[in-house]
């Protein structure tokens, strides 16, 4: 055999495998499944008024437990193995129970430990998607850009505006701190659910409903130990179905897939439209008065999210 048939040997430069970036086509199609996401969070404040009198963990463990049902027959339903795709590594199901159910373990306990704070603890509630920007400066193959800071600040502005109606009837009390605390526990289990999921790449989308179902679990456990069942009527059953079916179901299925293939730092961002969409819809069903600050907050949050989106509508990373 000559040496022409010889395989050419690679030098160990180019035996190394490299993982071929994402086209920037498939990157803004992910950020925008991603950011179904945020549209359908802004639908949860009305749902959760028209829910009426049901207690935090009760509601959180009936919707989650439609989620886990919705979430499982559509994936039996396009053929997935909806039961092997729950066999994961420990180190996953900890990150999506952690996510899911820590998060809002830690948001409605922020406002049974400081109940005359509930603006100050949204406030510090909604640091997520800053963090989110920020954290996601930590993954491999991410860097964080002026636009992406600068973003994020306005979306943060915006957003305190929407909060605190113009800056007004913001105190800090040193006794409602435990309630400070866990909503900031909620920002910080939710920003590093979101970003630490892109490191778990592999893992279907589909088994997002195993992670449902613990929470379902975990909250039903909740309100046996801190609530008194409400039977809900029927108005409050549909607000129930409608919140698992979308904001506390399809919205963390498009989540998991946009913060794993899209552009997690505009996601981040783009999260700041949740408080600002939630007040118009509050609004427009009679529920919240309007004002300047809506607009306001409406101009500096879309500013923001244009500003750190710019890479990707560009298809630049």
């Amino acid at each position: 055999m000559s040496t022409d048939s010889l395989p050419a040997q690679n030098s160990p430069a180019q035996s190394r495998p490299t993982a071929a970036a994402p086209a920037p086509a498939a990157v803004r199609r992910a950020t925008a499944i991603g950011g179904l996401a945020i549209v359908m969070w802004s639908t949860l404040a009305l749902l959760t008024a028209l829910s009426g009198t049901i207690p935090p963990f009760q509601l959180v463990a009936m919707s989650f437990g439609v989620a886990f049902i919705v979430g499982t027959a559509a994936g039996a339903a396009r053929g997935k193995d909806v039961i092997g795709v729950l066999r994961q590594p420990w180190r996953v199901w900890l990150l999506g129970v952690a996510g899911l159910f820590g998060y809002h373990f830690f948001y409605f306990l922020a406002f049974r430990l400081a109940p005359g704070a509930a603006v100050e603890v949204n406030l510090l509630n909604y640091l997520w998607p800053l963090l989110i920007v920020l954290f996601s400066a930590l993954l491999p193959g991410e860097r964080l850009k002026r636009g992406h800071v600068m973003g994020a600040l306005c979306g943060l502005a915006g957003t305190v505006l929407i909060v605190t109606g113009g800056g007004r009837g913001l105190s800090l009390d040193a006794g409602d701190t435990p309630g400070y605390l866990s909503a900031m526990a909620a920002a910080v289990l939710w920003a590093s659910y979101s970003v630490l999921s892109r490191r778990f790449g592999d893992v279907p989308t589909e088994a997002v409903g195993g992670f449902c179902l613990a929470t379902a679990v975990l909250a039903g456990l909740s309100h046996l130990m801190f609530e008194t069942t409400v039977a809900p009527s029927g108005g409050e059953w549909l607000a129930v179905l409608a919140m698992g079916i979308g904001p506390v179901g399809a919205a963390f299925f498009v989540w998991d897939h946009g913060v794993k293939r899209g552009d997690i730092r505009a996601l981040g961002v783009l999260s700041y439209a949740t408080p600002l969409a939630s007040t118009l819809l509050l609004i427009l069903f009679g529920q919240a008065a309007g004002g300047w600050t809506v607009w306001a907050a409406c101009a500096l949050i879309m500013g923001g999210a244009v500003l750190a989106s710019r890479d990707v509508l560009r298809g630049d990373r």
